[in-house]
């Protein structure tokens, strides 16, 4: 194995007719032309190739291979995307957390999209402003930052983001205590999404039938944490005890001993990488925007282009090497 393009896609649906056009995501009817576009240009593999390509380096993966990864587990996977590759007969790999399934519980990680794509970011950073200094006379004792150094420090333009939706993104994940987040969070997702989160998160993840369906017709299957959670961030129990409630809930779609990690915002830490190797782990997944080169990469920092770097999005994918 040499160098392998690993493919990151998260929504894709039909935006125009949805409730929610402003997500970011991928059209549908783009993410088909994208799959003839990458058949026609690479070889789309399997991640059983790779694992025995990187594993035991007696494998050895085609030239312009190609690797198909989709994040969160969202139902989008199984009524838009499964249908595609099972029409092309290639494979794609799913990372699931496992509480969106085993649970039925909204993750942060997606209040935050809907909200973001429901409301103006500067009304949301103001809201945020707000119900921050709200927190801090309600118990100060937490010790929040003020609302000009947490800008200062977290509105930073990403590659897709503003520094806005930057910040609004860095403040409900990590920035501040979980507990405050999770709250401001709900409430601005009840503000100007106006969903039960319970109803929301059944409409928006698969279920245990349909990651079983997508398994028995050759999908690969992974992990994605449990509450996804920024893993190197966590405290080493908190990490151990997320990643091992999510190996159990997702025991009946993968080999214990050979299974995939794909960290939650790509975050880890060098105790994450040696935890999940100690438990089976034959690969981990990250959101470093490179080529995966096995002169360079270890097989658990695998890098991952975003689908938006191939046609018929953009060329991008011409550049990075």
């Amino acid at each position: 194995m040499s160098k392998l393009r690993i493919i990151m896609y998260h929504y894709v649906r039909d935006l125009k007719n949805s409730r929610y056009p402003e997500i970011k995501g991928l059209d549908y009817e783009l993410f088909r032309q994208q799959i003839g576009f990458l058949k026609n240009h690479f070889t789309i593999v399997t991640m059983e190739e790779v694992l025995e390509a990187w594993n035991t380096k007696h494998g050895a993966l085609p030239e312009n291979a190609a690797l198909l990864t989709f994040d969160d587990g969202y139902i989008d996977n199984f009524t838009a995307v499964f249908p595609i590759l099972n029409e092309h007969k290639v494979q794609g790999s799913f990372f699931i957390p496992g509480k969106a399934f085993a649970e039925n519980v909204l993750l942060d990680v997606n209040k935050i999209h809907f909200t973001l794509a429901s409301a103006d970011v500067h009304s949301l950073v103001k809201d945020i402003f707000v119900l921050l200094d709200r927190c801090r006379s309600e118990e100060p004792h937490l010790h929040i930052p003020s609302n000009e150094e947490l800008f200062e420090k977290h509105a930073a333009a990403g590659r897709y983001d503003g520094k806005e939706t930057v910040f609004v993104k860095r403040i409900l994940q990590k920035a501040v205590p979980e507990r405050i987040r999770r709250q401001i969070s709900s409430e601005l997702f009840q503000k100007y999404v106006g969903m039960p989160e319970d109803k929301f998160a059944r409409e928006l993840y698969m279920n245990r039938d349909q990651i079983r369906c997508m398994k028995r017709e050759g999908m690969f299957i992974g992990v994605h944490g449990y509450d996804h959670y920024w893993l190197g961030n966590l405290p080493e129990q908190e990490m151990q005890a997320d990643i091992d409630k999510a190996l159990e809930v997702m025991d009946e779609f993968i080999d214990k001993d050979n299974w995939v990690l794909n960290y939650p915002y790509g975050s880890r830490s060098p105790g994450v990488l040696q935890y999940i190797e100690s438990r089976g782990c034959k690969a981990g997944m990250t959101i470093e925007v490179e080529v995966a080169d096995t002169a360079i990469h270890g097989r658990y920092e695998l890098p991952r282009l975003n689908c938006n770097d191939f046609p018929p999005k953009s060329d991008s994918y011409l550049s990075i090497r």
